[in-house]
């Protein structure tokens, strides 16, 4: 056989795969909107006299708690009397999946309608059971830039790559209209503290009154994108596949459940990408990036970061440079080598530290360690509890930072090229002080305890100090790892794959 011929039979095969993997078409569908007036449901009742007492702002309590973080999720569908929207880019197919999976059935079997937009990237193994949910008659599931054939799902990108390779990172969970949970979490035993392999310390926010409206409105804009198909047209035919039973109520009052007399009534702005961005249409002007930066404004004395993928570009690692150069203090906490979950992203993140800590800027990794030996994370406040973010972890997720003790942002951007340009995302800018000065407190205090701090030595070179129970330990290479696993980031830092981090 030719050269020739082959080549032909391959472009033959290639042309083949590429009819079979195309999504169908998307058409136009009539536009959704979430209810208007909901006071009279169970939870306008609670947040209307609330909203009427503080007039244009938003009730706000942090949930760094992650037991705290289901159980509000829970307490959210069992309060819902109308409509629940729930936008995530992963749902694991686990004990929690399952169950808020039930939760939701139960809430639809009571009148409720439910939309549910998944990214379809993050929802393996589902398939049979997001395809019978889907089935209810008060249950709608649309999927988010789709894979067309299901396994195995990587030949999709031979094919489709430019699109697929966009997805939807947003999370957040809004209950008539009146309720609303943002953050990092994604929907799994990891981010729940069920896992007994992977329990991640991760952010969320639980709002009440004005900003509720604009979540709302901006699950509507996700869900009437040209990038959501409903899952019909996807999915295989439902079958008799049902997820697992519902537990029972957990009783008790709605308002104890979720804490809202406990939340902060302060100004919170809403940052989000234009959906458009999944198929790399969105205008600059319309990104999350340049508006936060205009809502945010320029530091003065403090930026307080944690990322848990954090991939500063060339332009990035210059603007914290600058930023420093005016006498503002930096911190920036992310994960170490032995706590990232995603070795390639470290090794976008690596050659970045010399020349930040050269400009001043002071950095920590977290330690990570085993679930069952619980390496706390603290960020003190006075408010709500103790702390604002504490939790228990292998690896850090939560996506947050503080600008001069006065403002917070809680969300789903990570400081990395893909949360900048390729994924969609959303935030909540917080006026509070008190939540700001606790992430400000967490670098003055424990962060020693949970995380390695980097430094440069007198040549140049980098070194991690930890402290452990009997003082000070000097690390000359990266903590917990060997030198084949050093090596092999080493490799990894000269590819030119950034872009895709």
């Amino acid at each position: 056989m030719t050269g020739s011929v082959i080549i032909a039979l391959l472009l033959a095969a290639w042309l083949a795969l590429r009819l079979f993997a195309k999504v169908p078409a998307r058409k136009l569908l009539p536009s959704a909107q979430a209810p208007g007036d909901t006071t009279d449901t169970r939870l306008g009742r609670i947040t209307t006299p609330l909203a009427l007492a503080n007039p244009g702002l938003s009730g706000v309590r942090l949930i760094d708690d992650p037991a705290d973080a289901l159980a509000s999720r829970l307490a959210l569908i069992a309060a819902a009397d109308r409509w629940i929207d729930l936008q995530y880019y992963i749902w694991r197919k686990d004990s929690s999946g399952y169950q808020l999976l039930a939760e939701l059935r139960r809430a639809a079997d009571r009148g409720v309608r439910v939309r549910l937009l998944l990214d379809d990237n993050g929802i393996a193994g589902l398939d049979a059971d997001l395809a019978a949910i889907n089935g209810h008659d008060n249950i709608e599931l649309r999927l988010f830039n789709p894979y067309r054939i299901r396994k195995p799902r990587a030949i999709n990108y031979l094919v489709d790559f430019p699109r697929l390779n966009r997805r939807m990172h947003n999370k957040s969970f809004t209950v008539d209209n009146q309720a609303t949970i943002i953050g990092g979490r994604n929907i799994g035993d990891e981010y729940f503290g069920r896992s007994r392999i992977s329990v991640v310390a991760d952010l969320d926010v639980i709002a009440i009154g004005a900003i509720v409206a604009e979540v709302s409105a901006d699950f509507d804009r996700y869900w009437n994108c040209m990038s959501a198909y409903p899952a019909e047209l996807i999915l295989p035919p439902a079958t008799a596949v049902a997820v697992a039973p519902p537990k029972a109520d957990s009783g008790g009052s709605i308002e104890d459940r979720l804490g809202f007399a406990t939340c902060e009534w302060v100004h919170v702005a809403m940052v989000s990408d234009d959906p458009a961005k999944g198929l790399g249409l969105a205008r600059e002007s319309r990104l999350l990036w340049p508006r936060l930066l205009a809502a945010i404004g320029q530091p003065r004395a403090t930026l307080g970061l944690v990322s848990a993928y954090f991939v500063p570009t060339r332009s990035g690692i210059a603007a914290f440079a600058k930023i420093a150069s005016r006498d503002v203090r930096i911190d920036i906490l992310t994960n170490s080598l032995k706590a990232n979950n995603v070795a390639v992203v470290h090794a976008g993140y690596a050659p970045s530290r010399i020349p930040l800590l050269r400009a001043g800027i002071r950095l920590w990794e977290l330690k990570g360690a085993h679930p069952e030996r619980k390496a706390k994370l603290k960020l003190r406040s006075g408010i709500v509890r103790g702390s604002v973010f504490k939790s228990s972890g292998t690896a850090l997720h939560a996506k947050t930072f503080a600008v001069d003790g006065e403002r917070l942002f809680v969300g789903s951007f990570n400081f990395d090229p893909r949360s900048l340009k390729t994924n969609t995302e959303i935030g909540f800018i917080i006026a509070s002080p008190t939540m700001a000065r606790g992430l400000d407190a967490m670098f003055d205090g424990d962060i020693a305890k949970t995380a390695y701090e980097v430094r440069l030595n007198e040549r140049g070179r980098l070194y991690w100090i930890e402290q452990g129970d009997d003082g000070e330990i000097i690390h000359p290479h990266e903590p917990g790892t060997g030198p084949l696993q050093r090596a092999i980031i080493a490799v990894l830092c000269q590819l030119p794959v950034k872009w895709l981090l």
